[in-house]
């Protein structure tokens, strides 16, 4: 008979080693703690750190040798915004049994700088005594960050709205107190532009609607055939209309160019940044290049590009990685900062790219590119 595993029942198999632990790894976790891009501290049944890895030695300004061994409350000693202790107030090893982790929120270390903490408690068996606190630790910079951006968003809007406000309640408040003493020729004056004021508004609120669509995920793209040649033709016949040359546009439509699926007004919005920005901080003749290309999407064969080019100055090299974020401005002619912004938002959410390069003419050029399949629905 041959030595082996028994598959008999009641059979008892070999005890198996236990796993090679990485190097570095005193709790078992199976990885090596310092790998971790998060502060990693594990404390013992007795409350006693067993692992205080590279990255929670940086967010507390703590040795691993010097927190090793101690208490977890001594290793680290957090407190909550109002002054509590927080191990004192959680008490994981004599708390509620049912309880079994600790929501992430904001903590002080000594000295006041904040860190995000959460922490989990593992138990042998459930409502036994606690086996292991994990804890994990997370700087705020980003958060911090996200929150100066904000603030940013916030004074550029209020300082935006608060020009064109000032101008409509001054002409307002001017032509109801004194409405006899001005001619017809002046009151539409005044009331034009309130009009050209209150339609800035609008337009800002648009783009602040826009960015938090953006921002959380929910921008909506409601496709329709777009005649996308039709759409610029459009876009240049109103500044001709507004009074720029007629030969300041080039427009080359390159022939035969694929079914285009798209929002018409969003990529009326782009269009009109696109042009708006090569008309107001570019020189010389504005190019719009339309022509068929590879879909940017997987899956498909074609796609539509769009390239708006200028003969200005362009954009500096070390500016390029800046363009389509909030606030970046490429000169001190106006405008928020936010609508390259919004324009790249958009594209993507069509699943199209968009790129920004120097133009062969010296300028800055634009191209962004748009699948073209239809909704699935017609498919």
């Amino acid at each position: 008979m041959s030595v082996g595993t028994s598959s008999a029942p009641g059979a008892r198999e070999a005890p198996r080693p236990p796993a090679p632990r990485a190097p570095g790894d005193p709790a078992g976790l199976g990885i090596d703690p310092d790998q971790l891009p998060d502060g990693l501290v594990v404390a013992d049944e007795h409350g006693r750190v067993i692992c205080f890895n590279s990255a929670a030695a940086r967010i507390t300004a703590t040795p691993a040798a010097q927190a090793l061994g101690q208490r977890l409350e001594t290793a680290l000693p957090l407190e909550d915004l109002e002054g509590g202790r927080w191990w004192q107030l959680t008490d994981p090893y004599g708390g509620l049994a049912i309880r079994v982790r600790q929501p992430e929120r904001n903590l002080l270390l000594p000295g006041g700088r904040e860190v995000l903490v959460s922490a989990r408690y593992v138990r042998a068996q459930r409502l036994g005594p606690v086996h292991r606190v994990v804890v994990t630790l997370r700087d705020t910079e980003a958060r911090r960050r996200t929150e100066r951006s904000h603030a940013e968003l916030i004074a550029t809007v209020a300082h935006e709205l608060r020009s064109p406000l000032t101008s409509v309640k001054g002409f307002t408040a001017t032509l109801l107190a004194k409405w006899e003493r001005f001619t017809d020729d002046q009151k539409r004056l005044m009331l034009e532009t309130v009009d050209a004021d209150a339609d800035r508004v609008t337009r800002l609120i648009a783009e602040l609607l826009d960015i938090s669509r953006i921002d959380s995920g929910r921008l909506e793209v409601r496709r329709q055939p777009v005649d996308i040649g039709a759409a610029v033709g459009r876009h240049i016949q109103a500044y001709v209309a507004g009074g720029q040359e007629a030969d300041r546009f080039l427009l080359r439509l390159a022939q035969p160019l694929p079914d285009l699926w798209a929002d018409p007004d969003k990529i009326d919005q782009v269009l009109s940044n696109l042009l708006e920005n090569a008309v107001r901080h570019g020189d010389g003749t504005v190019t719009i290049d339309v022509t068929p290309t590879a879909s940017p999407r997987e899956g498909e064969d074609t796609g539509t590009s769009v390239t708006v080019s200028d003969e200005g100055a362009g954009i500096p090299e070390e500016s390029m990685n800046r363009v389509f974020t909030r606030f970046w401005r490429g000169s001190k002619r106006g405008g928020t900062g936010l609508g390259l912004y919004i324009v790249k938002g958009i594209v993507e959410a069509h699943g199209g790219t968009i790129t920004v390069g120097r133009a062969a003419g010296g300028g800055a050029e634009f191209r962004f590119t748009l699948p073209v399949a239809a909704p699935a629905y017609l498919a």
